[in-house]
């Protein structure tokens, strides 16, 4: 399923987002002791994470607290500014992936590409702690202040290569959709056998000794997958980190391609 993310009041939910105080509501008293923003997205994201975005409610990050949900109201206006919240805490937990000096100041003395690896490694944990955030739309930010930190994360450890604008954009581009599109096939492939009920193993056996039935000139027909594959072994989930190694490694090749001449710090 996919979620659009600010679909909520804009005023109030960023009012959250950045932590403005509260603002009188007519007809409405203060919020009562013993509950609190914070403990109600904390009990948001686990129960996303427990049982997924589809479990998550109002009424069932209350059952977690022990509270009704109408009681999460005065703190929280619904479901919409609360995943927004949910979003903007996890994201929060990039900067604890970064090496302690990267988040307020330049990359590593050894090179922006360590840092923009540090960058996508921290970025690729939090996804996989928290797989219902990729189920959040792209198409429309949350606006909260850690998903533009984890922004300006990227592009502080980038900025030593030396881009023109429109490379530089493309570059963020790629690197944040390419660390989405690995993470989310990890997380797939990590629920699949409970979603369907079929071992991964069992389902490959079954198949693959169909295909051979049905395409006996399989490798002849498809040489060079046949012989990538070979390649390949141990688990799946050491293939999804090779991949996401690899593909990193070139993506960060061509960044340093596209870099200007004469740069020493670059390469």
């Amino acid at each position: 399923m996919t979620v659009y993310a600010g679909q909520g009041d804009a005023h109030r939910a960023l009012a959250l987002l950045w932590g403005a105080p509260e603002e009188p509501r007519a007809g409405r008293s203060g919020p009562k002791p013993g509950l609190s923003v914070d403990a109600i997205v904390s009990a948001g994201i686990a129960v996303a994470d427990a049982e997924g975005m589809a479990a998550l409610s109002m009424r069932a990050v209350g059952e977690r607290l022990g509270r009704t949900a109408m009681a999460l109201y005065t703190y929280v206006p619904g479901k919409a500014e609360l995943l927004d919240l949910m979003h903007d805490r996890a994201l929060a937990e990039l900067a604890t992936g970064l090496p302690a000096e990267f988040p307020g100041g330049p990359p590593p003395a050894d090179g922006w590409r360590e840092a923009v690896t540090a960058w996508a490694e921290a970025l690729y944990a939090c996804y996989l702690r928290h797989p219902w955030v990729l189920q959040v739309s792209q198409a429309r930010p949350v606006l909260g202040p850690a998903e533009l930190a984890a922004m300006e994360a990227l592009l502080r450890a980038l900025r030593p290569a030396g881009l023109a604008p429109a490379r530089l954009r493309g570059a963020v581009a790629a690197l944040w959709q390419f660390v989405r599109g690995l993470a989310a096939t990890t997380a797939d492939a990590r629920g699949a056998a409970a979603a369907t009920g079929i071992a991964d193993e069992d389902w490959w056996a079954t198949r693959s000794a169909r295909l051979a039935e049905l395409a006996p000139d399989f490798a002849e027909r498809f040489p060079l997958l046949v012989a990538l594959q070979s390649t390949g072994g141990g688990a799946p989930e050491d293939g999804h980190r090779e991949a996401f190694r690899t593909g990193l490694a070139v993506l960060l090749d061509g960044i340093a391609a596209e870099a200007p001449p004469g740069d020493p710090g670059v390469r």
